[in-house]
């Protein structure tokens, strides 16, 4: 590590230093991990060849797994502000 700003991180056994303010390093040292296991998965299954492949597969898959999870998000809040509603369309009858 070259200043408190930065952070050193080993994806697929290579180091990158990342730049990044120091009340942040946890939870990008924890999203590194995340993104080497992933990629590790992604070779260890044989079915891609080449470390820029199987890093984009890697990314490619995590994107989808966000668009997924705020998809989920939306649809539980759009409930949850229908239900909402109804509640507060239903109190003022009362």
């Amino acid at each position: 590590m070259s200043d408190t700003n930065t952070l050193e991180v080993r994806i697929l056994d290579k180091d990158y230093l990342v730049a990044c303010p120091p009340e942040q390093q946890g939870s990008l040292k924890k999203a590194a991990d995340h993104l080497d296991t992933k990629v590790r998965e992604i070779r260890a299954s044989g079915k891609i060849h080449g470390t820029e492949r199987i890093i984009v597969m890697a990314a490619l898959n995590l994107t989808y797994e966000l668009m997924q999870n705020d998809a989920s998000q939306t649809l539980g809040k759009t409930i949850l502000d229908d239900l909402e509603g109804k509640l507060d369309k239903a109190l003022s009858n009362a």
